[in-house]
């Protein structure tokens, strides 16, 4: 089954690419790896622990994931082409005393693994930050190996 039956399967459908925020790119490939730029849910402001529960942070975690899922196929045209996600690093906005950065950023590995099977299982960082960019909930970027 190739990636794009799985998440037909799934009935996942990717959504399109936001225009980048700054003076960067998307995604940045050398060699057989493809850097992806750090992404976050959309629109959406506000702290985790806060203004969101664990349970709405996994789910932007989630939509990140998605974005950075529709990274890779504007990078690669065939998912089929991704050979393993190397390495995750999630950042949730949150107030100092939360603690539950990774089961927010296990709705962006849950899905991976969920799409890619055991090719998307990662090394993984998950932090707390004091702010992220218009107070959006979570960013999350990637390491990803290709063919």
């Amino acid at each position: 089954m190739t990636i794009e039956e799985k998440l037909s399967e799934l009935g996942i459908v990717l959504p399109p690419l936001p225009p980048a925020a700054g003076n960067y790119v998307h995604w940045v490939r050398t060699g057989n790896l493809l850097f992806l730029a750090g992404k976050g849910p959309g629109k959406v402001q506000g702290k985790v622990g806060r203004e969101f529960t664990v349970e709405q942070g996994y789910g932007f975690a989630r939509d990140t994931g998605l974005v950075l899922i529709a990274v890779m196929k504007d990078a690669l045209g065939d998912l089929d082409q991704v050979r393993r996600i190397v390495k995750v690093l999630g950042m949730v906005n949150a107030e100092p005393e939360f603690g539950d950065q990774p089961k927010v950023i296990n709705g962006c590995s849950d899905l991976l693994v969920e799409v890619f099977g055991e090719k998307g299982r990662h090394a993984r960082s998950a932090v707390g930050m004091g702010s992220l960019p218009s107070g959006i909930p979570v960013e999350i970027e990637a390491i990803v190996e290709v063919e």
